[in-house]
């Protein structure tokens, strides 16, 4: 297994959490961005910087994540790319995608982004906090206890 993390959004806690679970459980991780990224020396973690565009790091992920890796994204269409693939994603809040969630949270993201587009939605999710890294940090355990062997 391999964790991949698109690392342009990724909060710098849940990037922590990651970092010290890397090393904790001796698993392998790459962050892909459009900027440098820094990380702990370690070589268990590194990063990959893609040129600036829209959609370029998660291009990168989706070709070269393989089924079995774990991905850690909030872009739901990314998430839909790696599941079809054989492999799970997890969002900075904890919410895992896979193949029973992923075609219907896509769905919704469409419809939501449909409506902001009309002027019938606005806003956002509220800010990454507390409550959020932990669940994360509970689904992440959780999963790697799981498939780990």
């Amino acid at each position: 297994m391999h964790i991949w993390v698109d690392a342009d959004a990724c909060p710098n806690m849940i990037k922590e959490v990651l970092f010290k679970t890397a090393m904790r459980r001796n698993i392998e991780m790459t962050l892909v961005a459009n900027t440098n990224v820094c990380t702990p020396s370690s070589p268990l973690i590194n990063s990959i910087r893609v040129s600036a565009g829209f959609n370029v790091a998660d291009d990168e992920i989706a070709r070269l994540a393989v089924a079995g890796d774990l991905v850690i994204t909030a872009d739901i269409p990314l998430a839909d790319k790696i599941v079809t693939k054989g492999a799970i994603g997890l969002n900075p809040r904890g919410e895992l995608y896979t193949v029973d969630n992923i075609k219907g949270l896509l769905s919704m993201r469409n419809l939501m982004e449909e409506l902001r587009t009309g002027g019938l939605a606005s806003g956002g999710p509220a800010p990454l906090g507390p409550k959020d890294k932990q669940k994360f940090t509970n689904q992440l355990d959780k999963f790697l206890t799981q498939n780990l062997k």
